[in-house]
């Protein structure tokens, strides 16, 4: 089930980040970021357990997604696309009118997700990420009707 991430989550959050980021968010950055007037979050929650987590950040009409994140053993099965949904949906309600996110290169199987969304790659940000150093590939999915 999806729902709001809230205090109770952090620990929890905090231990996802290290499994899945090798430049991880700190806890005391998740426990800023659930109380910023910018940021949503949501997580994925199954008995009790945290199965991933998501971030966007509304700002002036636009939103960013800044982080999604699945265990590795329940990724494909459809966690990050409903996290997905939550935030674009939640984008929508707030009246974005573009979304934006950033991708590692390499993960074709997460800019297929974002694809599926209406994200379109433009641009490349050199070296962005440093844990292996990799581009990163700026998707933004825009317009009247599709955020």
């Amino acid at each position: 089930m999806i729902r709001r991430m809230s205090p109770c989550d952090l620990e929890q959050v905090a231990d996802l980040e290290r499994i899945c980021f090798a430049e991880s968010w700190s806890y005391s950055l998740l426990e800023a970021g659930i109380h910023s007037p910018y940021d949503v979050y949501f997580v994925w929650e199954q008995e009790t357990r945290i199965l991933g987590y998501c971030c966007l950040r509304l700002l002036a009409g636009e939103g960013e997604i800044q982080r999604i994140a699945v265990l590795p053993e329940y990724r494909r099965l459809g966690v990050g696309r409903k996290m997905m949904e939550a935030m674009v949906n939640y984008a929508m309600a707030a009246r974005a009118y573009a979304v934006s996110l950033e991708v590692r290169e390499s993960n074709a199987a997460a800019q297929r997700l974002y694809e599926s969304f209406g994200f379109a790659a433009e641009a490349v940000r050199k070296g962005y990420y440093h844990t292996p150093v990799e581009d990163a590939i700026i998707m933004w999915r825009r317009g009247p009707g599709r955020v």
